[in-house]
């Protein structure tokens, strides 16, 4: 019993919180790209807030259920639909076994969370349900959904349906997006004019843009300040002696597309960073569709920590509606 995965959509995977602890082994974070709307998706059905849910990018897929449940959809605007009758998103619904959960076109933002009662039953490895398709670990089988799949269901009653988050409580990225960053340890590798510029212009989100990182173009390249190339250095003035990156960092790799390193992206390497965009912002860089445009933002700690208790609040809104 469970769900019958008739189209997979693009890059559906299984996805809950991530599994913080191991970065240090070279296994990434992971979880979801939009972790706000992961919450609101499972406090919509009743489930625990970090229960695995499916992550969808651009199209949504086509599932058939075998047994009755609540469902709800946040994230994207990617309206869902049972048996042909579309339904809101980030508000819960009803799906009877035997019906079909289909999605229209996609209408704003990149990933929606779809959120089942009971919660996606794949086993727990290194303890989450997330799916890092690069190491095939955890997910269903350690890869996206395929057609034919079933995915299991944990148990639950479910919340009822109906229940919604209301408009002003979503969070949705408008552009030009403006992502706030603290610049880096490697900051001084870049010239005085260079950083200005950086700050100055319009940056683009490109093509290459997934569970790894988002390149973004369009600004001036990087101007290097002179240097003796370190032993264990690459030639590139970008190069640097390995260091460990941490999640939301920089790397310009040739001093050219700013590449912004997200939840499945390596936990080292040997590319200088140029600063992190602060935490409170990632979830909306996983709703950003390539060509949208960017301004980076220089932030300091204070200003940091505090958007991260604004994200806070804004959650136990949601949570103080929902009740």
């Amino acid at each position: 019993m469970g769900i019958n995965v008739i189209n997979p959509g693009l890059a559906t995977t299984i996805q809950d919180l991530g599994r913080p602890g191991y970065y240090h082994l070279g296994i990434p974070v992971g979880g979801a790209m939009d972790r706000f709307a992961l919450h609101c998706a499972n406090l919509l059905v009743g489930n625990d807030e970090g229960a695995a849910c499916l992550e969808c990018v651009f199209m949504g897929p086509e599932l058939e259920f075998t047994e009755d449940a609540t469902v709800a959809v946040t994230g994207a605007d990617l309206p869902p639909k049972v048996d042909g009758e579309v339904k809101e998103t980030w508000t819960s619904f009803k799906v009877k076994s035997g019906q079909v959960l289909s999605f229209d076109f996609l209408k704003s933002g990149a990933r929606a969370y779809i959120a089942v009662s009971g919660g996606i039953d794949v086993p727990v490895q290194l303890g989450s349900r997330s799916t890092y398709a690069i190491g095939a670990l955890g997910g269903y089988q350690g890869r996206a959904i395929a057609a034919g799949d079933t995915l299991p269901l944990g148990s639950g009653a479910g919340a009822a349906e109906g229940r919604s988050v209301p408009a002003d409580m979503r969070r949705m990225p408008k552009g030009p997006v403006e992502l706030r960053m603290l610049p880096g340890l490697y900051w001084h590798r870049i010239t005085k004019e260079a950083g200005e510029h950086f700050f100055d212009d319009t940056w683009k989100v490109a093509p290459e843009c997934d569970r790894m990182g988002y390149r973004f173009r369009g600004g001036r390249p990087l101007d290097f300040v002179s240097r003796e190339q370190p032993f264990g250095a690459g030639s590139d003035p970008s190069n640097i002696v390995d260091a460990c990156y941490p999640y939301g960092s920089i790397q310009v790799p040739g001093g050219t597309e700013p590449i912004v390193l997200h939840r499945d992206a390596v936990s080292g390497g040997g590319y200088f960073m140029l600063g992190t965009v602060i935490s409170a912002d990632m979830d909306l860089i996983g709703q950003m569709q390539p060509h949208t445009e960017t301004k980076f933002v220089s932030v300091e700690m204070d200003a940091a920590l505090a958007a991260r208790r604004e994200r806070h609040e804004a959650l136990q809104k949601v949570r103080d509606v929902l009740a």
